[in-house]
């Protein structure tokens, strides 16, 4: 694996943790995490910029680890959206208290990237809030918005991370505010055998690549799950045989391009989607909620290996 280029999407959430009710990791539980994490790679993406990922922060800076990381600010709903097939619709007292807490979002990204310059390398301004299906959808002005507070505010590098749909048209307007452009591809959400993961990959890069050839991209977003109740992805598609190869392959491809990609995700998380245990949501991780690797990394982590 190419250090400088491969990382791991970091959310902490063990069983009974869960950001929506306010039950967090413990800095204890992240240093075993992060130091599990540091023998593959040294590049985490973050997704807000709360109590969570404050944590991630203090212990890679406690710790000495030899983190680069990726700071989210996690953009709630000030649009509601019919179009989201689990949710997605709010009053609008929900969607003007939204509004409000975006802004103190934004300003908790920024005062982290001030206080740990030499570990958050570059900032995201939103994750998924734009697409057609999200629950949290934000107008693209509001969205170009946020992007220019941050880059007037932080010396790191903004970006946006978004599904790789999107950047075609309906966010042509934002890509001037951003530094480099950041999206998430999952052929297995779109239907695709392993046999055409990572075909689908790369025209889904190339698309956003070639649109915009003066920008970076990066893909911030791309996994397999291992488990499926058949909510949008086949259960005969999901298996950690199958993740184990569109990791391998990934990874290989990534090399090759010169591509950035962090990885979707390290850890499962059961709090994720709906009560159904074979919840696809629930099992993109490279290891299980009990931190064992899955096959996908038995050679790297063999003690661990159940």
């Amino acid at each position: 694996m190419h250090r400088d280029l491969q990382g791991i999407c970091y959310s902490g959430y063990r069983a009974g943790q869960n950001p929506n009710t306010g039950v967090f990791p413990s800095t204890e539980e992240i240093t075993e995490d992060l130091k599990l994490l540091t023998r593959t790679w040294k590049k985490l993406r973050l997704y807000d910029a709360g109590p969570h990922a404050q944590r991630v922060l203090e212990v890679i800076q406690r710790e000495r680890l030899p983190f680069e990381v990726m700071l989210g600010a996690y953009i709630a709903a000030e649009q509601s959206n019919p179009g989201c097939p689990w949710g997605g619709m709010y009053t609008d007292e929900q969607l003007a208290a939204n509004v409000v807490a975006n802004q103190d979002e934004l300003a908790r990204a920024v005062a982290l990237a001030h206080e740990y310059p030499h570990i958050v390398t570059s900032v995201s301004a939103g994750n998924e809030a734009t697409v057609d299906w999200t629950d949290h959808l934000v107008p693209v002005e509001r969205v170009i918005h946020y992007a220019r507070v941050l880059r007037a505010a932080v010396r790191q590098p903004v970006t946006f991370c978004e599904n790789h749909v999107p950047w075609g048209s309906k966010l042509e307007s934002l890509v001037p505010e951003l530094d480099f452009l950041s999206i998430h591809v999952y052929p297995v959400w779109e239907h695709r055998s392993i046999d055409e993961a990572i075909g689908a990959t790369n025209a889904d890069y190339e698309r956003v690549a070639s649109r915009y050839p003066r920008k970076r991209v990066v893909i911030t977003e791309a996994g397999w799950t291992t488990r499926s109740n058949g909510r949008g992805i086949d259960p005969s598609n999901a298996s950690a045989e199958l993740q184990a190869r569109y990791y391998q392959e990934l990874t290989r491809w990534g090399e090759e391009r010169g591509v950035r990609v962090y990885v979707f995700e390290a850890f499962d998380e059961a709090w994720k989607g709906s009560d159904d245990p074979d919840e696809p949501e629930k099992h993109w991780g490279l290891f299980t909620e009990g931190r064992r690797p899955k096959p996908v990394m038995f050679e790297r982590y063999p003690e661990l290996v159940p």
